[in-house]
């Protein structure tokens, strides 16, 4: 199928659905699937974000201030996944035990709200990636109208352009949690001082970078075409400087940049131990 085919049967897609909730996140995404949907759907649809402690607050307010933008009607859910000794435990199953709480509260409202399904943002690409969130959407019986829509991450990107969405082009962006290496328990202290980290090397002037969470050491993942900049010593210093005080006793520059996942170099799961004890 052509581009603009797949973008039909998306359409149909959702309009056979009849009415649904879309866990929101404010990537591309989910953002198109929403945005998507609303076409389709109208007031038969709700954007639901998920807040804690592992999202970044100018992530939230970005994901509604797109919501707000394009009219997409939105439900904020404060989750509750840091509660859970098995998400805190922080092995390769974490992304499923966070993605559980979602759909689990998700169902509550769409039952309460009287909503037929509820669907989520994965793409073609997405399955052939290490995602346990993934399960846990087949559990909770969620749809993925990108999929049936046969929509790659580029061509979504594409949609979202050609529709005009800012966005389009976003990083992406998982949640703080994936910046905490396995077998580290997830702790609001630990994501505050990600999220801190992060938002200094924004301010320094990076877009896409990571500060991968390994106790007293942040290992700092920027992309490549940024890494020449890095490469300083001013520039260096000024790293240092900005991450000391949040807590890291330790930084580094990880040589291969940024790239998604990376945390999962160290899996299987049987090799992970606990990195501290409590």
């Amino acid at each position: 199928m052509d581009l603009a085919a797949k973008s039909a049967l998306l359409q149909d897609t959702l309009q056979d659905l009849g009415s649904l909730l879309v866990a929101y996140s404010g990537g591309t995404d989910s953002a198109y699937l929403a945005y998507a949907a609303h076409q389709a759907l109208g007031d038969k649809m709700l954007a639901v974000i998920a807040d804690s402690a592992s999202l970044p607050r100018a992530e939230l307010a970005a994901a509604l201030a797109f919501a707000s933008d394009h009219n997409i009607p939105v439900h904020i859910l404060h989750t509750d996944e840091l509660e859970n000794p098995d998400y805190q435990r922080n092995d390769s199953q974490r992304c499923f035990h966070c993605k559980d709480e979602l759909f689990t509260r998700m169902e509550e409202t769409r039952a309460a709200l009287g909503f037929a399904h509820l669907a989520y943002g994965m793409n073609l690409d997405d399955r052939g990636e290490f995602r346990p969130g993934q399960q846990a959407a087949t559990q909770h019986h969620a749809v993925a109208p990108l999929v049936t829509a046969q929509l790659t991450k580029a061509e979504i990107r594409q949609l979202a352009r050609e529709a005009g969405l800012k966005l389009w082009d976003k990083p992406a962006s998982a949640c703080l949690s994936s910046r905490i290496e396995y077998g580290r328990p997830v702790t609001r202290e630990n994501l505050s001082q990600v999220e801190q980290a992060e938002e200094a090397l924004h301010t320094l002037g990076f877009q896409q970078v990571r500060v991968r969470h390994h106790g007293d050491l942040a290992r700092i993942e920027i992309s490549r075409s940024e890494l020449p900049r890095a490469l300083n010593i001013e520039t260096l210093d000024r790293i240092t400087a900005a991450l000391r005080p949040i807590g890291f006793l330790y930084i580094t520059l990880d040589t291969q940049g940024y790239r998604s996942g990376s945390m999962n170099d160290v899996l299987p799961a049987s090799a992970i131990v606990p990195a501290v004890k409590e």
